[in-house]
C-alpha cells in the first residue's frame, strides 16, 4: 500500500497551480492501471486524507477507482459510500474534475444506481443537480447527467426538482441519446406538474428529431405525445415538413392503438371513447400509459363543453349534462366551474335558474401585467433568434457541413442524408 500513500501525498502536494494538476493528472494516469486498480477495494480510507474540494482531480480518481470494487469487496469497507460520493459532487472543484469528465460521469451514474437499488432516489437529487453545473462550461450545454438526474426527480415524484434544469435554453448537444431522453423524462416531469403545453413542446422535440431510423425512446414518446395532444387541444397535428422520413413514415405503425384511440376521441362520444379504453385497457397498462388515458377521457367532458360555448349564449346545466353525458346538472356545474378557474371558458352561472352564461375573453391586453408579459416575451425571442443566427453562421462555416452540402448539390436531397448529418449540427 505505500505506493497509494506516495500518490496521496503527491495528490495533497500538487493540486494547487494549474501546471501542478497537469502533472499531478500525468501521475494519476500511470497509477490507474497499477496501484489503484489492484488496491481499489481498500482506497475509501485514503479518501479521509483529501479534501473533496481542495484535491477534486485526485480524489476523484480514488472514488472511481474504488467504485470500480466488487460491490461485496466495497461492503466490507465500511463507511456510508452514499455520503461520501454525495459530498464530493457538492463540494468538488469545477476546473479539476473537467480534467477527467468520464471518470466524473461515472461516478455519478453509481450514485444515481446505488439511490435507485435502494429505493432512495430522492437521496441523489441534490448531489447530481450539483453536479450537472459543475460539469456544464454553461448552462446551455446537455450532459449525459440531465436524463439520470430527471429519472431520479421521477422516480421521487419531485417533479418541481427538475424544473431547475429543463428551463434552461439548451443549444449544444453531444450525443444524441442524451437528447432524446432529456426530452422524453423532461416531458413526463411537465406531465406530473400538469402543465401540458410544455411537456407537448418536449415530446414533440423528441418525435421530430432528426434520425436515419427509429428507436424506443421516440416510439415511446410519440405515445405520450398523441395523449398530451388530445388532453391539451382535443386532437393530434400532423407531422411537421422538418420530421424526419423515419418518423413520418413508421411511427404511426408502431403506435396504432393510439392513433385509433385520437379518431375514437374525435367522434366526440364520451360512451363510445370509454367502451374503446376499457377493451384495450392491458395495453396501455404494459405501456405504463393508463393513468394518462384515464385523463384524456376526463379531458372529454371539458372538450365537449367547450364546444357548446361555439353554438350557444345561454345553456342550462341540466342541457350541458345531458350534452356532454354527465350524470346529473351538479356534475356539469363542477366542471364549467373548474373551466372557469382554469381560464379554459369564460362563462357565469345563475345560481337561481341554473343557467350559465358563456362570454368572449375579457382580455383586453391593457394591463400593466400583460404589457410587462408582451415585452419579456418579445425580448427572449429577440435573444433566441440572435444566438440562432449566430449558431447558423457558424455552421455555414464549418468543413464538414460545407463538404456535406457541397455533395448534395451535385445530387438529389435526400431525407435520409439529412438525418445522417453529425448529430452537432442538431
Amino acid at each position: 500500500m505505500e505506493s497509494v500513500e506516495t500518490l496521496v501525498a503527491h495528490i495533497q502536494a500538487l493540486s494547487g497551480s494549474p501546471e501542478d494538476l497537469a502533472q499531478l493528472h500525468g501521475q494519476l494516469k500511470q497509477a490507474e492501471g497499477d496501484a489503484l486498480r489492484a488496491h481499489s477495494a481498500g482506497l475509501l480510507p485514503f479518501l479521509s486524507q483529501l479534501h473533496p474540494g481542495a484535491h477534486s482531480l485526485g480524489y476523484l480518481y480514488l472514488l472511481d477507482a474504488f467504485l470500480s470494487a466488487p460491490a461485496n469487496l466495497r461492503a466490507h469497507a465500511g463507511g456510508d459510500l452514499l455520503a461520501t460520493v454525495a459530498n464530493f459532487l457538492i463540494s468538488c472543484s469545477a476546473d479539476q474534475i473537467r480534467l477527467a469528465p468520464d471518470k466524473f460521469l461515472n461516478v455519478c451514474k453509481v450514485l444515481k444506481n446505488e439511490v435507485t437499488q435502494l429505493n432512495a432516489p430522492i437521496r441523489g437529487i441534490a448531489p447530481l443537480r450539483a453536479a450537472i453545473r459543475k460539469i456544464q462550461p454553461s448552462s446551455e450545454q446537455l450532459t449525459s447527467l440531465h436524463a439520470e438526474y430527471l429519472t431520479l426527480c421521477l422516480l421521487a415524484k419531485q417533479y418541481k426538482a427538475g424544473l431547475c434544469v429543463l428551463e434552461d435554453d439548451v443549444f449544444e448537444v453531444d450525443q444524441p441519446k442524451d437528447f432524446f431522453l432529456y426530452c422524453y423524462y423532461g416531458g413526463m416531469i411537465y406531465i406530473g406538474l400538469k402543465k401540458f403545453h410544455k411537456a407537448l413542446e418536449l415530446l414533440h422535440n423528441a418525435v421530430t428529431a432528426p434520425m436515419s431510423s427509429l428507436n424506443a425512446i421516440t416510439i415511446e414518446a410519440y405515445k405520450k405525445y398523441v395523449l398530451v395532444s388530445l388532453i391539451q387541444n382535443g386532437q393530434v397535428p400532423s407531422f411537421p415538413k422538418y420530421a424526419s422520413s423515419a418518423a413520418q413514415r413508421n411511427l404511426k405503425n408502431h403506435a396504432q392503438i393510439y392513433a385509433d384511440l385520437s379518431t375514437c376521441y374525435g367522434n366526440g362520444s364520451y360512451s363510445e371513447l370509454e367502451a374503446f379504453i376499457q377493451s384495450n385497457t392491458e395495453k396501455f397498462q404494459v405501456d405504463n400509459n393508463l393513468g394518462l388515458v384515464k385523463q384524456v377521457l376526463s379531458s372529454m367532458y371539458k372538450r365537449n363543453i367547450q364546444r357548446l360555448t361555439q353554438t350557444y349564449l345561454t345553456l342550462s346545466l341540466e342541457d350541458i349534462a345531458s350534452s356532454v353525458q354527465l350524470n346529473t346538472p351538479k356534475e356539469a356545474e363542477m366542471h364549467v366551474l373548474r373551466m372557469i378557474e382554469d381560464g379554459e371558458i369564460h362563462a357565469t352561472i345563475n345560481q337561481k335558474d341554473g343557467m350559465v352564461s358563456f362570454h368572449e375573453d375579457p382580455e383586453q391586453y391593457k394591463s400593466s401585467e400583460m404589457v410587462e408579459h408582451i415585452d419579456s416575451s418579445i425580448r427572449r425571442l429577440m435573444a433566441l433568434s440572435k444566438k440562432l443566427t449566430s449558431i447558423d453562421e457558424n455552421i455555414s462555416c464549418d468543413h464538414a457541413f460545407l463538404m456535406k452540402s457541397g455533395r448534395e448539390r451535385g445530387r438529389g436531397f435526400d431525407y435520409d442524408d439529412f438525418d445522417s448529418v453529425p448529430h452537432k449540427y442538431f
